[in-house]
């Protein structure tokens, strides 16, 4: 390796600064008179206050030790030798030792004490440093302090939230035991293509009415077999509300699993677009993208929503990853899609998406199907999405 002043470069890039730091050297040196007290006291004194940017030993050690014995030799009235002369014999030093001996140093330390100018110095510099210690401390403490307050907030919140989601599957599953049990059969309204047709509002399933009359939001409730995902499902006038409020109407950073504001479960939408936040938790649909493994997708081809009034099972049709737009951009937008009113239309929305899946699922929907698509950031890219779509049908 190369050597610098006697001193052994390790690294290609330590050779660079070390030759850097003896450009350094020369510069002090040269505007510095070896014999003058006063000129050496200078550049010592500079030593001492770090006001020399040094970044190898060959100026924090080398250069250091050998303007400290000159300082010391010209405060004596000792006759020093040439710059260059003192220098080798530093440099004989480092090579030979690599350091100072401690016993040396600290008689060194021992003279320099001496001085009162350098214990002025000294008991600034350990004022400073006590104080930066304790703003360091109070810092740490107030850092400390607030995570273990944002920790036991997220505990609380999250137990909560689960309390409540606990609380609404236990509320399904004695509404589904209870109908077994009256061996109730859901009367199923079917719209005509009659233009006289008169739409009737459908009568809430008898497993959802003790949930309804808690929240009138809810719409429905979607799962996934092997998920995290077995939700309500919540609609308000906006897509805004339950980004952050729970089933109980509290503030709740997980949010529910809602609804499109602009989509409509009676009279059907074409597609229902349905979101959730992607919590690391796995909580809302944190593990929808489990469906970007297509080994996974073929053992649970199947989302399971119901709406308030009837049940459904949708087969997964496409996969993908997308983003939202900005308005001027003309590209293929999947959430802005909630009706086709033509084959034509229906059939450029299924092949925007097919094209974009991340694999065949050998499934496609055909006009006249009715859909849902199930939609959560995804961090792969700006503003990303992670999307499901799937279509209706009977088992």
């Amino acid at each position: 390796m190369e050597e610098v002043y006697g001193y052994r470069c390790r690294t290609k890039a330590e050779y660079e600064a070390a030759l850097r730091d003896e450009k350094k050297i020369e510069r002090i040196k040269a505007g510095m008179d070896e014999n003058d007290f006063k000129s050496v006291e200078k550049v010592y004194r500079n030593l001492i206050n770090n006001k020399y940017d040094f970044e190898t030993p060959v100026g924090t050690e080398i250069f250091d030790d050998y303007i400290y014995d000159l300082y010391n030799k010209n405060k004596s009235g000792s006759k020093v030798r040439k710059s260059k002369s003192a220098l080798s014999k530093n440099v004989s030093r480092a090579e030979s030792k690599g350091k100072k001996d401690a016993a040396n140093k600290a008689n060194e330390d021992d003279n320099l004490y001496d001085d009162p100018e350098f214990e002025k110095l000294v008991q600034k510099e350990i004022k400073k440093n006590n104080s930066k210690r304790r703003i360091a401390l109070w810092a740490l403490f107030i850092l400390a302090f607030l995570s273990i307050i944002y920790f036991g907030l997220y505990s609380y919140y999250s137990n909560k939230s689960d309390k409540i989601q606990q609380q609404a599957i236990n509320a399904k599953k004695e509404a589904d035991t209870a109908r077994a049990l009256a061996q109730y059969v859901p009367t199923e309204v079917e719209a005509a293509n009659d233009e006289d047709f008169v739409y009737v509002e459908p009568t809430v399933l008898e497993k959802y009415e003790d949930l309804y009359n808690s929240n009138k939001s809810l719409i429905g409730w979607i799962e996934i077999a092997d998920t995290n995902i077995d939700y309500p499902v919540m609609q308000t006038v906006n897509n805004e509300y339950y980004l952050n409020h729970n089933f109980n109407q509290e503030q709740d950073r997980n949010g529910c699993i809602f609804l499109d504001c602009n989509c409509s479960i009676y009279p059907r939408s074409t597609n229902l677009i349905i979101y959730g936040h992607h919590m690391k938790s796995g909580k809302m649909f944190g593990t929808l993208n489990k469906l970007e493994d297509e080994s996974f997708y073929k053992d649970h081809p199947y989302i399971y929503f119901d709406t308030i009034y009837e049940e459904g099972v949708y087969q997964i049709c496409y996969v993908f990853r997308d983003r939202v737009r900005t308005n001027d951009d003309v590209g293929f937008k999947y959430y802005e899609f909630y009706n086709a009113y033509t084959k034509e239309e229906f059939d450029s929305y299924m092949q925007e998406m097919k094209d974009a899946s991340l694999y065949d699922t050998g499934v496609d929907a055909n006009y006249g199907d009715v859909l849902i698509t199930l939609s959560t950031c995804d961090y792969v890219q700006n503003n990303g999405r992670f999307v499901v779509v799937a279509k209706r049908i009977e088992l």
